[in-house]
C-alpha cells in the first residue's frame, strides 16, 4: 500500500510522536484523519499538516471510551469514505514504584488509579481503536494496515508497572491481531521505540539526559522522524506482519 492518497488516523496526534507522524505522512501526501482529547493540540497538528496541502480532519475522542472511539470511526469512515491505516499512537505515563519501603515499612504503593488509567489509554484504547478501524477494513473488501506503538519498556522497566505491562500487552495484541485479521487483508505490526527525542525528553534535566543516552550504543537520542519513517515503511512493505521493530538505537531495557 502507497502513503500517497490513503486514508490514515492517527490516535494521540495534537503532540509529540503524532504529530510528527502526521507531518511526516501528509508531506508524503496521506489523507489524515488525526484523533486526541485535546482540541487545541490537534488544531496546532491540522494547521501544520495542511501547510503541506494536506487533505486533514480532527476529531476529539478519548479512546478509552468506547461509544466515543466507535462513533469517532464511523464518523471517519463516512467523511472520507473509508479508512486505509490506523495508527494508535495514543498513551499516558503515571511512573512510580510498586512499593516504596523506608525502616521496614511500606510508605507508598503504586496506588489504582495509576495503573487503571495507564492500562485504560494504552492497552483498551489500542484494543477499541484496532476494533473499530479493522471492522471498517475488513468490510470494505480492500484490506488495512494497522500500526501500533509499542515500546522497548514491554521488556520491564523498573518504576513501570503500568506502562511496561500495557505496551507488552500492545505487542501481544500485535502478533494476535496479525494472524487473525491477514484473511481479511489486514496487516498489523508495531514499532517499539527507545528514546526519542520528543517535548518531554526535551524538557528532562542535562545530567538525566546524559544518563539515558549512555544506555544507547549509538549515543543520541532518536528522532521522531526515524519513528514516522518506520510507519511510512510498515504501510507500505506488503509482506511485513505481525512483527514488532524495535526503532532504540541499540538499546535493551
Amino acid at each position: 500500500m502507497q502513503v500517497a492518497n490513503s486514508i490514515i488516523a492517527i490516535t494521540g496526534a495534537g503532540q509529540g510522536l503524532g504529530r510528527s507522524m502526521a507531518v511526516y505522512l501528509a508531506e508524503r501526501g496521506a489523507r489524515l484523519a488525526l484523533l486526541d482529547v485535546n482540541q487545541q493540540g490537534l488544531d496546532e497538528s491540522v494547521t501544520v499538516c495542511q501547510a503541506h496541502n494536506a487533505e486533514v480532519r480532527s476529531y476529539v475522542v478519548n479512546v478509552a471510551d468506547e461509544a466515543a472511539v466507535d462513533q469517532c470511526f464511523t464518523a471517519i469512515a463516512a467523511d472520507f469514505g473509508g479508512l486505509d491505516v490506523l495508527v494508535n499512537n495514543a498513551g499516558i505515563m503515571r511512573d512510580g514504584m510498586l512499593l516504596k519501603v523506608k525502616d521496614g515499612k511500606v510508605t507508598e504503593r503504586m496506588s489504582l488509579a495509576q495503573w487503571q488509567s495507564v492500562i485504560d489509554v494504552n492497552l483498551t484504547g489500542v484494543f477499541l481503536c484496532t476494533r473499530a478501524a479493522g471492522a471498517i477494513m475488513a468490510e470494505s473488501g480492500n484490506g488495512g494496515v494497522i500500526v501500533n506503538i509499542s515500546s522497548v519498556s514491554r521488556a520491564g522497566n523498573m518504576g513501570q508497572t503500568n506502562y511496561s505491562a500495557s505496551k507488552a500487552g500492545v505487542a501481544t495484541m500485535t502478533v494476535t491481531w496479525a494472524r487473525e485479521l491477514a484473511r481479511y487483508g489486514v496487516r498489523v505490526a508495531a514499532i517499539a521505540p527507545g528514546f526519542i527525542g520528543t517535548d518531554m525528553v526535551a524538557q528532562m534535566r542535562p545530567e538525566i539526559l546524559e544518563g539515558l543516552v549512555k544506555q544507547v550504543p549509538l549515543r543520541r537520542i532518536g528522532e521522531p522522524d526515524e519513528i514516522a519513517s518506520t510507519v511510512s515503511f510498515i504501510v507500505e512493505n506488503d509482506y511485513l506482519t505481525g512483527r514488532v521493530i524495535e526503532i532504540d538505537g541499540g538499546a535493551r531495557m
